[in-house]
Order: structure tokens, then C-alpha cells, then sequence
């Protein structure tokens, strides 16, 4: 096992890749590249990273020239030959040959384009820009590398001994969960982590952890590299960038409305089993739920990542029930703002109620909340998403407003076509 804290004081006098590989990113964005390359080859998209957390003064903390060196190296990544052979042969959900021939010829060659970087008031407005399918991998990338910068100006003046005492504090805080996590009778939960870790080797370290001290509860993780290093299962459906992007494009506000399942259908083509989950709340979920058509009632389950995630999970009973489904034959994935006292909270709700898993994201691979001076290590949310398509804005309402994002006269356009009401703003920590 990787010495963690001997790692990070050797950064001091030696440049070390945080991203080594095009695969150190989440399953579901190579799930939905291939999708949007067969689908959407010609959309043009531009994404941008937002800091939500503006009291995280990244551009006064992360050197910009490192930064650049650190994303100048990603550019430079291609696909391996164990990587190709693991994506094309291994199998994923019980589905050997995921990923298609054309598919996978074109990523085989792809490299990343070029970014756009300046610094603005203490941040850093970073956007790509080009083919979706082209450039929509730059997402999780370029959100670890920040991350991890963050995480290495903090770190960089502390001592040795300093750092050993750091990371055996933060293996101590993580196995103790690990050990709560171990009396939940049932439970399944994997690692959702990478886009917002401390780094790669500590995602990598709290990956081995919940192998080891789950065991079979574990059901794998998202990230692509680990999973194919560590053996595990990778885990990933499908992310609010798809119906983001389809919404964009559509022309007046009947195929505005109906986006969001036109994305689905596209997905329905592709993927059965498991991979058929429903992730209802780009544009409230109430509204999503009523207009559903009956055929997505027969999906797997649904993923709930904004508002209050029990009440989120007894809507999608209900309009299981209405529909005439079982909801102890469905799957409810909770993932948004996820930690221990939560996930125990709404396993026992849930349990024998609907089938229940846990994608566990920031508070697994980035818990240092009170292990530095002055908190500075504390989680915060950072996200990069597609805020343009063809030319036209993007909108997200979400079912907490303090995650929406997009033009405001876009965002009541939206809620006037979706037929959003008063929502409950919740904090955003992660």
C-alpha cells in the first residue's frame, strides 16, 4: 500500500501527473460519450467550471502555471493498450462488449482539446469548448485537478511528521465509518468520489478500505481506473448533462417539455437491467414524475441527488404504485451530499420498501473537515457543466434551487414550461 503522506511531501520537488489516464474518470461519462456519439456527433458544447463555494478563493491558492502544466499533461493522455483491452473485454452490468467497435476506435485515438483558462476576482473561469462527445470528457479531469491542487497548497508547507499524523487522523476518521457502516444489515454502497476527492492515491486508499471492511456491501466504484486496477465492478449510469444538453437544443417550449424523455428513450435503445435508472430531478421531479409515459415506470430505478432525498424517495414509491409497479422489485440510488448518519437514516426507511443502494461521493474520498488549521481542507462544491449547446444556454432547476444554474430568463422559462412551483432551497456543502 501506497505511503500517502511520503507521496505528498515528495511533491515538493517533483512534479507528480494527478491525472494519468483518460479512464481516471467516471463510468457514466464513458457510458454517455458513447451515447451522445452515436445520437448527438454534430452538437457543439461548451462547459465551464463553477466554484459554488466562492469563500474558496481557488486562484489565489492553485499556482496558475502548475495548473496549466497539470492540464497541458492530460491534453497529452491517450488510451492505453491494457486500458482499451479492459474497456472492450471486460464486463460491465452482466453486458460483455459495452462499449461498441466505431466506439471505441474513435476513443482509442482521442486525445482532449485545447481549454480556456484566465483568472477572475479570486477564481478560475476554465471552459472547453467543441464536439460534445469530444470534449465532455474534460469534466471530471479538470475537477480532480483542481481538487487535488487545492489540496496540495494547503499541504505544502506542513513538515513530515506533520503529514503522517494528518493522513493516519483521516484514516482513523474514515475507518470508523467503515465500522459503522458494517452493523447496516443489507446495505449496498459504492464509491461515488472521484470528481470532488482529496486526491487519486487517497480515493484509491478509501477504495481498498471499503473493499476490505464491507466486504460484499461494497458493490464497486465509479471511477474507471481504480475499478479496473482494484477488480472491482464499475459502477455509473447517466447524469443530468444529457437531458441539460437535449433541452438546449430543442426548439419551443412542446419540445422543450418533452426533452428530458426523449433522452430516455435514446438510453432505453442502448441499455437494459441495471442501467435503466431514471434520474428524475433536472427539471423538478414532481413535474417529471406526472408526465412520464408508462413505458419508464418499467425501469430499474431512479437516482436521487437534490432536495430532501426521503421525500425524493416516497415520490418515486408513490408513482410506482400509481403505475401499477412493485416498488420492493425497484431500485433507489441515493447520492447527493451522502455520509454516514444519512445513509444509515435512510436505509432504515427504506429497507423492504424498495431495493437501496448508496452512491457515496465527497465525504468518502474528501473528509478532512476539521484536520488542518482553520478548516482549510474542509470539503467544498466545485462542479464543471455544459453551459452551452449550439449556441444556447443551458439550464438546470434541480429540485433544490440553490443548485439551478442558467440564464434567469431562462430558468423562469423553464419553470414555466415545466410548471415548477415554490421549491425548498436546501445548503449546498458538496
Amino acid at each position: 500500500m501506497v505511503d500517502i503522506a511520503t507521496r505528498v511531501w515528495n511533491h515538493k520537488w517533483k512534479i507528480d501527473p494527478i491525472v494519468r489516464s483518460l479512464i481516471d474518470t467516471d463510468f457514466y461519462k464513458l457510458l454517455m460519450c458513447q451515447s451522445i456519439f452515436r445520437n448527438k456527433p454534430d452538437t457543439h458544447v461548451t462547459f465551464s467550471l463553477i466554484n459554488r463555494s466562492k469563500h474558496v478563493r481557488l486562484a489565489d491558492l492553485v499556482d496558475e502555471g502548475e495548473l496549466r502544466e497539470q492540464l497541458d499533461h492530460i491534453r497529452s493522455l491517450s488510451l492505453s493498450r491494457g486500458e482499451s483491452t479492459w474497456l472492450r473485454g471486460n464486463t460491465f452490468y452482466g453486458k460483455r462488449q459495452m462499449f461498441r467497435s466505431d466506439f471505441m476506435e474513435w476513443f482509442e485515438n482521442h486525445r482532449l482539446p485545447d481549454y480556456h483558462l484566465e483568472k477572475r476576482d479570486g477564481q478560475y473561469e476554465l471552459t472547453f469548448e467543441g464536439k460534445w462527445h469530444e470534449v465532455m470528457l474534460w469534466e471530471i479531469p479538470a475537477l480532480s485537478t483542481l481538487m487535488e491542487l487545492r489540496g496540495r497548497a494547503v499541504l505544502k508547507d506542513m513538515g513530515k511528521f506533520e503529514l503522517q499524523v494528518l493522513y493516519a487522523r483521516a484514516m482513523t476518521k474514515l475507518w470508523e465509518k467503515v465500522e459503522r457502516l458494517r452493523d447496516i444489515d443489507g446495505l449496498m454502497l459504492a464509491d461515488f468520489g472521484t470528481r470532488r476527492r482529496h486526491s487519486y492515491l487517497w480515493q484509491d486508499w478509501c477504495v481498498q478500505a471499503l473493499k476490505e471492511g464491507l466486504g460484499s456491501s461494497f458493490a464497486g466504484t465509479s471511477n474507471c481506473r481504480i475499478a479496473m486496477q482494484r477488480e472491482l465492478e464499475a459502477i455509473g449510469t447517466n447524469a443530468h448533462e444529457l437531458p441539460m444538453v437535449y433541452a438546449a437544443l430543442a426548439d419551443g417550449d412542446e419540445a422543450l417539455r418533452q426533452a428530458p424523455y426523449d433522452v430516455l428513450a435514446d438510453w432505453h435503445e442502448e441499455h437494459d437491467g441495471n442501467l435503466r435508472i431514471i434520474l428524475p430531478d433536472t427539471y423538478g421531479t414532481d413535474e417529471f414524475l406526472a408526465g412520464a409515459p408508462d413505458w419508464l415506470a418499467g425501469w430499474t430505478g431512479i437516482r436521487i441527488d437534490s432536495g430532501d432525498p426521503a421525500t425524493g424517495a416516497e415520490k418515486a414509491i408513490r408513482w410506482w404504485q400509481d403505475r401499477g409497479e412493485d416498488p420492493t422489485e425497484k431500485l433507489v440510488i441515493f447520492s447527493d451530499g451522502l455520509d454516514v448518519e444519512k445513509i444509515a437514516a435512510l436505509h432504515a426507511q427504506f429497507a423492504g420498501r424498495v431495493r437501496v443502494s448508496f452512491g457515496w461521493g465527497t465525504m468518502l474520498t474528501n473528509d478532512f473537515k476539521g484536520l488542518a488549521e482553520g478548516d482549510a481542507l474542509a470539503p467544498f462544491s466545485l462542479v464543471c457543466k455544459a453551459v452551452a449547446a449550439d449556441g444556447r444556454a443551458t439550464v438546470k432547476l434541480s429540485d433544490n434551487p440553490n443548485k439551478a444554474m442558467g440564464p434567469d430568463a431562462e430558468i423562469a422559462r423553464y419553470k414555466r414550461v415545466f410548471g415548477v412551483g415554490e421549491q425548498i432551497a436546501e445548503e449546498v456543502v458538496v
